[in-house]
């Protein structure tokens, strides 16, 4: 038997916890090995909870509050960014005496999150459709939602269970080769190619060269301030999620990324020329994270786990994170020799994928606002769905359920 998503969320957490406090201790040993050692656990603990959170967020989550609670998974991310960039600092953590601690910290709050799974109620959609224990579905339900009745959530579990059995456990080999999954998945790697293609961790890992050649005098602070405006517009992201849908979201993030690249290029192609071009700059800068918030961030950690019914979402969701951290290597490594062959003209590249990934999503990004996980997945499927459903669907694909 697979272990539950709680459990396995608790056994995950083991590796970050050895993992910083290899990386904590590594002035008292070898260092480059003790690190090396340390940051491979550690990244071996974000791939697998980069899958196992969201999927859990989404299956313990109400409809009407599943894509608010999932980007609460994104305002995790960026807050840890932002803790990590101000301790890093010269006169906190960031100095020859204290960079250990700072290494190590994080096996703090790993080490707190291990406790608190502990309180964690189990999946009730696990628990019902995989191992077919009502009462204590039932139960997790009423510790998850308080006193409302769960039998409306529990008809729907009924459906999802009903489409799991004819489904079983699909294999990432068949979501590529069966035509029943083919455009969902596509969907689903795009959405998380999109966000790391889109230039932000450019931003994010090279923001203080950045506000060097644009002149600013202490840039280390100008980029905790792009910290700031990240957290503070995925907050914004939690409650506008919901209300506005995912789709839209999505699209107008794409879009206000696009003009900010643009922007960002001409700021730094006339600097030369003209001073004031780096304020253009900066402003394109915080422009371009606080877009990326409000859309591409938060809705490709969710949406994956939203667009598959039981069977499928495990391997999806794996493929999905396993893109994801690609794309994010990817980026990471080859940025800076990008940057150096084209110079001020670097996020021009940024700026035609962001039109590329614009274009896709406003042909193949479906809405799931307020969608049951059966109604999502039949987006896909030549499937008769309910009026309303379709209404939406002819809407965003000119009549056709492709």
């Amino acid at each position: 038997m697979h272990l539950s998503l709680v459990k396995a969320m608790l056994v995950v957490n083991v590796l970050s916890i050895v993992g910083n406090l290899l990386m904590g201790l590594a002035k008292f040993g070898p260092s480059h090995i003790l690190i090396i050692a340390g940051r491979a656990i550690t990244g071996l603990y974000c791939g697998l909870s980069s899958g196992l959170v969201p999927m859990y967020v989404s299956e313990v989550s109400p409809t009407a509050l599943r894509g608010a609670l999932g980007t609460l998974h994104q305002l995790a991310i960026v807050t840890g960014i932002l803790i990590s960039q101000v301790l890093g600092l010269d006169f906190l953590l960031g100095n020859d005496e204290m960079w250990p601690l700072l290494l190590g910290l994080s096996g703090v709050a790993a080490l707190l999150q291990f406790f608190l799974l502990l309180l964690c109620p189990e999946s009730p959609r696990y628990l019902y459709i995989k191992l077919g224990k009502v009462e204590e579905a039932k139960k997790s339900l009423k510790r998850l939602r308080g006193n409302c009745d769960p039998m409306k959530e529990i008809a729907e579990m009924e459906k999802e269970k009903q489409e799991a059995a004819s489904e079983k456990k699909v294999s990432i080999g068949q979501l590529f080769t069966s035509s029943k999954y083919r455009q969902a998945v596509i969907v689903a790697l795009m959405v998380q190619i999109s966000q790391q293609f889109s230039g932000i961790n450019a931003i994010f890992y090279y923001s203080t060269n950045i506000f060097e050649r644009a002149g600013v005098d202490q840039p280390v602070y100008a980029t905790i301030g792009v910290g700031v405006v990240n957290t503070v517009f995925t907050v914004i992201s939690v409650f506008l999620v919901e209300k506005a849908g995912r789709r839209s979201l999505f699209l107008a993030g794409l879009m206000g990324m696009l003009l900010s690249a643009v922007a960002m290029t001409v700021g730094l192609v006339l600097l030369s020329q003209f001073a004031w071009m780096s304020y253009v700059s900066m402003i394109a800068i915080f422009l371009f994270v606080i877009f990326f918030e409000v859309g591409p961030g938060p809705i490709p950690w969710f949406i994956v786990a939203e667009l598959f019914s039981q069977g499928p979402r495990p391997a999806a969701i794996a493929i999905a994170g396993f893109c994801n951290w690609a794309c994010n290597f990817i980026v990471g490594m080859c940025f800076q020799y990008i940057a150096d062959l084209c110079g001020s003209y670097v996020f021009v590249i940024f700026a035609v994928l962001l039109l590329v990934f614009l274009l896709f999503a406003y042909l193949k990004v479906p809405e799931t606002k307020g969608k049951s996980f059966e109604e999502i997945a039949a987006v896909f499927r030549r499937k008769k769905l309910p009026a309303k459903t379709m209404t939406e669907l002819e809407e965003l694909r000119g009549g056709e359920v492709a």
